[in-house]
C-alpha cells in the first residue's frame, strides 16, 4: 500500500462495525437467535477494528501526527459520550456502573499507556 493509499479494508470493517451497533439500538422485532448471531458477528467486527489499531503504523512524523490527532479525537469523543451517558443516567437515578467502568478504563488506559511509554522510551 502506498503512503497514500485509502485503506479500504479498514474502513469497510469499521463501517460494519457502525452499523452492527447500530442494529442493537433497535433489537425491536429481532428473534434471541437473531441477537445472539449479531452478537457474535459484533464481536468478531470489533476483533478486526483492534487488530486494524494493533497493526497501525506510520511512514514518516507527518503520518504518526494524523494517527494521533485520530486517536485523541477518538479518545475524547467516546469519553464526551460516556460523561453525558452519566449526567442523564444519574438525573433519572438510574445510573448503569457499566458507564463509569468504561469511563475509567479509556482514561486508566490512557495513564498506563503515557507511563509505559515514558520508561520505555
Amino acid at each position: 500500500m502506498t503512503n497514500n493509499a485509502m485503506p479500504w479494508s479498514e474502513l469497510i470493517v469499521s463501517i460494519s462495525f457502525l452499523f452492527l451497533i447500530g442494529l442493537f439500538l433497535s433489537p425491536i422485532g429481532m428473534s434471541e437467535g437473531v441477537i445472539m448471531m449479531l452478537l457474535v458477528l459484533l464481536i468478531i467486527a470489533f476483533g478486526a477494528v483492534a487488530l486494524f489499531m494493533w497493526r497501525e503504523t506510520s511512514q514518516d512524523e507527518r503520518e504518526a501526527l494524523h494517527r494521533m490527532f485520530a486517536g485523541r479525537i477518538a479518545f475524547l469523543a467516546g469519553a464526551a459520550v460516556l460523561m453525558v451517558g452519566v449526567i442523564v443516567q444519574e438525573m433519572r437515578h438510574a445510573l448503569d456502573p457499566w458507564l463509569l467502568l468504561s469511563l475509567g478504563a479509556m482514561v486508566g488506559g490512557k495513564i498506563l499507556a503515557r507511563f509505559y511509554s515514558f520508561w520505555r522510551c
